[in-house]
C-alpha cells in the first residue's frame, strides 16, 4: 500500500489549474493505486492529484462504505448537470472544517480510464457532490471558495436542516 501526503490549504499547488495527462503509462498505474490508498486511509470519498502534489487532472472517487465503486477519472468533465443539491462538504485538505455547499444534483462526466480509453458516467447525490468537488480541484478550487456558509463545530459533530434535503 503506497500512500502520498495530503496537500493542505494554504499550498498553492492548490490553487493551480492542472495540465492533462498526456501519457497512459506505469507511472500513471501507480499514481492511481496511491491516490486510491492514501483516499482510504484518510476516509475520504474522493482525492484529486493536486492534492497529492501533482498537477494533473486525475482524481479517484468511491462513496461506497466496502470500497467497491472506485472511478478513477481521468483528464474529466462534466457535459452536463441538472437540478440543484445543498448538503455538507468538507475536504481532506481543509481538515476539521466542513461548510454547506450548492451542487449539482445530477451530472453526466466523460472522462478517461487508466488506459486512455474514453468513458461516461452519469450520476446522482452524493456521488455526483463528489466528483464536483474533486474537478474543482483539478481547476484551483476549493469547496470554501463557494460555500453558502461553514459549519461550527458543533454543528459538524451535529445534525444540520441540509441533512434533512438529502
Amino acid at each position: 500500500m503506497g500512500t502520498r501526503n495530503i496537500v493542505k490549504v494554504g499550498d498553492e499547488t492548490l490553487r493551480k489549474i492542472c495540465k492533462r495527462q498526456e501519457k497512459f503509462d506505469l507511472r500513471l498505474a501507480i499514481l492511481l493505486k496511491d491516490m486510491a490508498d492514501t483516499m482510504y486511509k484518510a476516509e475520504g470519498v474522493g482525492l484529486a492529484a493536486p492534492q497529492v502534489g501533482i498537477l494533473r487532472r486525475i482524481a479517484v472517487v468511491d462513496v461506497t462504505e466496502d470500497h467497491s465503486g472506485l472511478l478513477e477519472l481521468i483528464n474529466p468533465e462534466i457535459v452536463e448537470s441538472e437540478g440543484t443539491q445543498t448538503g455538507r462538504e468538507g475536504c481532506l485538505s481543509v481538515p476539521g472544517r466542513q461548510g454547506v455547499v450548492t451542487r449539482p444534483m445530477k451530472v453526466r462526466a466523460r472522462y478517461q480510464n487508466r488506459k486512455g480509453q474514453w468513458m461516461e458516467i452519469e450520476t446522482e447525490g452524493f456521488e455526483a457532490r463528489a466528483i464536483c468537488h474533486e474537478l474543482d480541484h483539478l481547476d484551483g478550487k476549493l469547496y470554501i471558495d463557494m460555500m453558502d456558509r461553514e459549519l461550527t463545530q458543533e454543528e459538524i459533530e451535529g445534525h444540520i436542516p441540509e441533512d434533512d434535503a438529502q
